[in-house]
């Protein structure tokens, strides 16, 4: 959430900002709000200033024995009570109004942004490593994988309906020894602390993380006794943990990783990306989080982009880097870079990874502060969030880019360790 004194204090400049995004705030809404807030807040200070007096009186009374000054300054009490219970819940009310119409602002952008209607004004920052040239067609993941039904959509479809997968044998295989390598790399190279976490949250976790209110359609909810919906990504969970918390400044930064499946209706995408695995409903995910003090998140922000590519560069994956614009950033995103990786059948880069930074946009929404010294005021953090990597998107791109003539798929190097024996997966029967 944006935080309150900036709309206060510098409304022309939040409203400029969010205004790059294409986003439009009623501004007669919001200063109305806001008035009718330091109104009831006045009010509601100056009744209880008065309750405290008379109460003081009143002891003064009794202490010299005057009753009959006593009960008539008792009665007044009550009558401020009644007053003060009034305005209170006036105020309460207006108070949530304005709560929930910030709720629905994204977050302010970081001045480095570029500007853009969409994701054609995305800025390309770095490339790593050549495409392949293939003296033979190519064939993408799903054509790759049919002879021998290693990518099953139709047995998903029965169970599940579409954009759900069955995948079988060496190519299941595959999937976990890609997960299995993140892990590995993200925990003993680059110092993140593996998490387990909840599959299933409370709305209050997908409020904290901005997915509520404006994401509520991509999400797959429970019906039951309890308010709970599938997590979008392992992000919603390990940001959680922080949650309702004051962190001392020596434990930061805190950096999670964890390995879970994913759940999105992808609402509103339907006719994009039908064929194979790019776009599903369920799919898995590495994720890294880490959470900062205020002056260290863009270079923790540089370095979960790193930690995203050591990746795709171990696996020896062509991909680049992309800065993206402001119309085409995230909610809770103040700067995001994604990486795109490159698939032949395809004959360009797609997304495989998304690394933002969000400041104290969720820290806000979490109430997730730190103490800078011992005897400080807890100021928010800032907090961060990347795919490292789409473990599905990481398999189509493996399988693209390391397959031979003859239908076979050659195992990345970096992946011998966890593939056993394997290191070709024949795919035709």
């Amino acid at each position: 959430m944006i935080d309150p004194n900036l709309l206060r204090n510098n409304l022309e400049q939040v409203v400029a900002n969010l205004g790059m995004r294409g986003v439009k705030v009623d501004i007669e809404k919001l200063r109305h709000l806001e008035e009718q807030r330091k109104e009831f807040q006045v009010k509601t200070q100056s009744l209880q200033n008065r309750r405290n007096t008379l109460s003081k009186e009143i002891g003064q009374a009794k202490a010299k024995k005057n009753e009959q000054e006593a009960t008539l300054l008792l009665e007044q009490v009550e009558k401020v009570a009644i007053d003060l219970d009034v305005i209170e819940k006036e105020f309460e009310k207006i108070h949530e109004e304005l709560t929930q119409y910030l709720a629905t602002l994204p977050n302010l952008l970081h001045e480095s942004v570029p500007m853009g209607k969409d994701e054609t004004a995305n800025v390309e920052v770095r490339k790593w490593g050549s495409p392949k040239q293939f003296d033979f067609p190519v064939k993408d993941h799903v054509d790759l994988t049919a002879d021998n039904n290693h990518i099953d959509f139709e047995a998903a479809t029965k169970m599940s309906g579409s954009r759900f997968v069955v995948l079988k044998g060496e190519v299941a295989k595959l999937h976990r020894a890609l997960a299995q390598f993140m892990l590995t790399v993200h925990t003993q190279d680059h110092g993140y602390q593996e998490m387990y976490v909840p599959y299933l949250v409370e709305e209050q976790a997908l409020y904290g993380t901005g997915q509520l209110p404006n994401l509520y359609d991509d999400l797959f909810h429970i019906k039951g006794d309890r308010k709970l919906a599938l997590i979008p990504t392992a992000e919603v969970s390990l940001t959680n943990l922080v949650r309702d918390s004051i962190l001392a400044s020596t434990e930061l930064p805190l950096k999670f990783v964890s390995h879970s499946p994913c759940f999105r209706s992808e609402a509103g995408s339907y006719g994009k990306d039908t064929k194979g695995m790019i776009r599903q409903h369920q799919f898995d995910k590495v994720e890294l989080v880490q959470i900062v003090t205020p002056e260290n998140s863009y270079a923790a922000l540089e370095e979960l982009t790193r930690h995203a590519e050591t990746i795709l560069q171990r696996l020896e994956l062509p991909y680049r880097v992309l800065a993206l614009c402001s119309g085409d950033i995230g909610f809770a995103a103040a700067k995001t870079y994604d990486l795109e990786v490159w698939l032949p059948s395809q004959q360009k880069y797609r997304e495989i990874s998304s690394c933002s930074n969000t400041e104290s946009f969720q820290a806000r929404r979490l109430q997730a502060r730190f103490r800078p010294t011992s005897n400080a005021k807890p100021e928010l953090v800032h907090t961060l969030n990347g795919s490292g990597l789409a473990v599905g998107r990481t398999l189509i791109a493996v399988l693209e880019n390391y397959q031979d003539k003859d239908g076979n798929v050659h195992v990345p190097q970096a992946l011998y360790p966890f593939m056993g024996d394997t290191k070709i997966i024949r795919l035709i029967k």
